[in-house]
């Protein structure tokens, strides 16, 4: 069928921002059921790769992850007038020590990332 001008047919406004295309799905499809068939297979690499680069491995099931559940988009967060909110806060880590009655934690200063 040959393209003709005007035809009430046609998508003009094309396939929605983000959708994927049937080919893409198709594929993203077919590697999830690879995945899911072989997940103790999986496991076992992963556990055979951590034994020598812990780090590699955990890099490897990131990657393997993004293919399944969406990267979340950094967002930025400040107060009305621009500021930062969390200038601020402070986090505590460990256990209360008993000296003099006052607690004392080790301090992190979320500024010093």
């Amino acid at each position: 069928m040959p393209f003709t001008p005007g035809d009430p047919n046609i998508n003009r406004n094309g396939r929605p921002k983000g959708a994927a295309n049937r080919i893409t799905e198709e594929l993203r499809e077919a590697f999830a059921m690879l995945l899911e068939n072989n997940l103790e297979q999986y496991e076992i690499w992963l556990m055979r790769i951590a034994e020598d680069d812990p780090a590699r491995a955990l890099d490897l099931a990131i990657k393997i992850s993004e293919r399944f559940v969406p990267m979340l988009s950094r967002q930025e967060i400040t107060a009305k007038d621009g500021q930062d909110l969390f200038k601020n806060v402070q986090f505590k880590f460990g256990a209360p020590q008993q000296e003099d009655d006052n607690e004392s934690y080790e301090d992190f200063d979320i500024n010093n990332l």
